[in-house]
């Protein structure tokens, strides 16, 4: 029998996606450690657009050379895919910066609302999931990828601010998830010890009587409200109970005490958030994860780049201003940065109980809500793929021509086996997953 991953066995034979439900299952291939697998995705999200000339590889195709903003990335491009031309074709309620946050992930519409946003209607929260948390429910189902937080949101300098600019992943219709942007916070989430548990426990308990006592004595309008506070109470019980219970493979990263979490400090956050998350794969706390910098019409001030602009800010100048668009290409080559640091930590971490790295097994996605920032285009998204953890055909450039990202999402998920027939806007999805990805 032939020892081999999927992965490599497609690149080397070229099989068409038509034959991949019938080919991938023959018994004689024996792909190595199928069954075994841990497949992970993980969501990188940075504002304000990109600069075009300085990003989209001139070709299609292999033979395609990095740009200056991508040229961080340069020792991984086998494992890339960039995606020309995918778009988000999502319209309605709120402005371009609104849609482009809160529908990056989602794909379906804002709900009427009163926040308002730069020239156009204003809005409220988007109106279906987002697909880190698709896919995340689609894992926690099952007892064989079921983990102990399903996803985990990170976020770098995001703000404490709740609106559609600042919130991309969505557990459902009006439900945002916030990123957690205080690395210690994040820490104490993941390891935290309860010194009393017992104390602890008990406090939950008659925290559990006192609402189940109040739930006969409200509405019925009220009571779901009872019944989401009883919820959270079986979550930090559930939470208690992993945490006394969960063995670690690796030992927890050891910070620096005192960052401030604040814009001067973001490149020491970066780095710290980053170690958080992998950790948290490499202890399988969690298979799904999202990683935010700033937000939609995020200003932070990248003075340690010698900027003293806000991003957004400089976003909004005309490409004839030469000083303006070198400053932008220096910032989005240091968010292209960060996520090589996190592609070299995932790279270097060997899989628990498996052969490779954590990279071989994750599916990294890194986007924006705007494709140019001073035009607020939706169109030409920049997507980037990265890392071993679907059966795409990496190692390429590709132009999709204006097509609805909802499209990228189902291949998403069909990658991982969730193979869901529509995704966000039903009428988006035309066409079915993303071709040519494998």
């Amino acid at each position: 029998m032939l020892n081999r991953s999927r992965r490599e066995f497609l690149k080397q034979t070229g099989i068409s996606a038509a034959a991949l439900p019938f080919i991938l299952n023959l018994p004689s291939l024996a792909f190595a450690n199928s069954a075994q697998r841990k497949q992970r995705v993980l969501f990188m999200f940075s504002p304000n657009g990109t600069i075009l000339n300085e990003f989209w590889p001139e070709k299609i195709g292999k033979d395609f050379d990095l740009k200056r903003i991508l040229k961080p990335l340069e020792p991984w491009k086998d494992q890339m895919l960039v995606l020309k031309g995918v778009s988000n074709k999502v319209r309605g309620d709120g402005d371009s910066h609104m849609r482009g946050m809160s529908c990056v992930l989602t794909g379906k519409e804002l709900f009427p609302g009163n926040i308002q946003g730069g020239s156009h209607t204003p809005a409220g929260w988007a109106s279906g999931i987002s697909i880190d948390q698709e896919i995340t429910n689609f894992f926690q189902q099952q007892e064989a990828t079921r983990t102990r937080f399903g996803s985990l949101e990170f976020g770098v300098c995001v703000t404490e601010r709740a609106d559609p600019w600042t919130r991309m992943s969505y557990d459902g219709p009006n439900k945002p998830v916030a990123p957690i942007e205080d690395p210690y916070q994040m820490f104490n989430k993941m390891y935290g010890n309860v010194r009393d548990q017992a104390a602890v426990q008990s406090i939950l308990d008659d925290l559990s009587t006192d609402l189940n006592k109040v739930r006969s004595l409200v509405s019925s309008e009220d009571r779901h409200l009872i019944d989401d506070h009883a919820d959270l109470v079986r979550d930090m019980e559930r939470d208690m109970k992993a945490a006394a219970e969960q063995k670690l493979a690796h030992d927890p990263p050891e910070f620096e005490v005192g960052v401030p979490i604040a814009n001067d400090h973001m490149p020491e956050i970066s780095k710290m958030q980053t170690d958080l998350l992998v950790n948290s794969f490499a202890n399988d706390m969690a298979r799904v994860a999202t990683l935010q910098y700033t937000k939609s019409v995020g200003n932070a001030k990248m003075k340690w780049l010698g900027i003293e602009e806000g991003h957004h800010t400089l976003s909004h100048e005309p490409d004839a201003n030469a000083e303006a668009q070198e400053k932008l290409t220096k910032i989005n080559v240091w968010f292209a940065e960060q996520l090589a640091y996190l592609v070299t930590r995932l790279a270097e971490t060997p899989e628990p109980g498996g052969e490779g790295s954590l990279l071989d097994n994750t599916q990294i996605v890194w986007t924006n809500e705007l494709g140019k920032g001073n035009s607020h285009t939706l169109n030409n998204i920049p997507w980037v793929l990265l890392g071993g953890g679907s059966n795409f055909n990496t190692g390429r450039s590709l132009n999709y021509n204006n097509t609805p990202h909802n499209r990228l999402h189902m291949a998403l998920a069909h990658s991982v086996g969730h193979n869901i027939e529509t995704f966000g806007n039903p009428s988006l999805c035309k066409g079915g997953p993303l071709d040519d990805l494998t």
